[in-house]
């Protein structure tokens, strides 16, 4: 893998992507975005990865942001305007990974960061971490992440975030709706560990099927969502795990899952 990600696998399934600039405070560098991307495509494409956990190896800092240097950057606004085409690529490829993804949120989540966070299936952060939306106070304002914030966060309280750039602590931005679960730091590594075992438990099939359907019908009108929601029941039906789900409920014992 490149410098700037840390990937390994454990024995139980769970693939921990770990963003590894400490001295950037991981900086959301095009180098970073695109390796990131290759990091989640590399766990899209192992089948025996069944959770992915996104995690940071600075002691208190998950990501500060987007890179400001290359906001300002001396180069062709074509250039720029490129660049930044990395950041909804990265969003896309976690969301429409077919596997559960887990943010472990374990230090300060800003700018950019948060939009990556958010585009995880579920973040559990540690009781310290605050997180936030800075970019209006140099300057800046968070397009690139924006549909992702409208998409978790009650309208009011997104416009708020936008507008005004203030840091919220890890609990307010529970009861804002970005994160499930606070914390204490001593048992934070523990409760990533529990979720990500849970997670990975799963039939790997039917998250598939389940995953991609929360993101398709997030977006469509009601009547098609019902509709579409409906046939990707029909296709559970046709797999094997629906049918040794329901035969391990009934004989009280744990299913054994195929995948198929």
């Amino acid at each position: 893998m490149p410098e700037t990600v840390r990937y390994d696998v454990s024995a139980d399934g769970v693939a921990t992507i770990a963003l590894d600039q400490p001295d950037s405070r991981n900086a959301l560098s095009n180098e970073l975005l695109t390796d990131l991307t290759g990091a989640f495509e590399l766990a899209r494409a192992d089948d025996g990865v069944r959770c992915v956990v996104l995690a940071s190896t600075h002691d208190t800092v998950f990501s500060a942001g987007g890179s400001l240097d290359q906001f300002a950057a001396d180069v062709p606004l074509v250039h720029k305007h490129f660049g930044t085409e990395r950041f909804p690529r990265l969003f896309q490829t976690i969301m429409q990974l077919g596997k559960p993804t887990l943010c472990a949120a374990n230090g300060h989540v800003l700018a950019g960061a948060l939009g990556l966070a958010l585009a995880c299936d579920l973040i559990v952060a540690k009781e310290s971490a605050t997180f936030g939306t800075p970019e209006i106070n140099v300057g800046v304002f968070p397009f690139m992440i924006m549909a992702l914030i409208y998409r978790n966060v009650p309208r009011k309280k997104a416009n708020e975030m936008l507008l005004l750039g203030e840091r919220m602590s890890a609990e307010e931005a529970r009861e804002a709706g970005i994160v499930n679960r606070v914390v204490p730091d001593a048992e934070f590594g523990a409760a990533v560990d529990d979720w990500a075992a849970k997670l990975a438990s799963k039939s790997p099939v039917l998250m598939k099927l389940g995953k991609d359907a929360m993101y398709r019908q997030l977006d469509m009108p009601f009547e098609d969502a019902l509709d579409f929601l409906r046939s990707q029941l029909s296709i559970a039906f046709a797999t094997e795990d629906i049918q040794e789900g329901v035969k391990a409920f009934f004989e009280k014992r744990d299913p054994n899952w195929t995948g198929r």
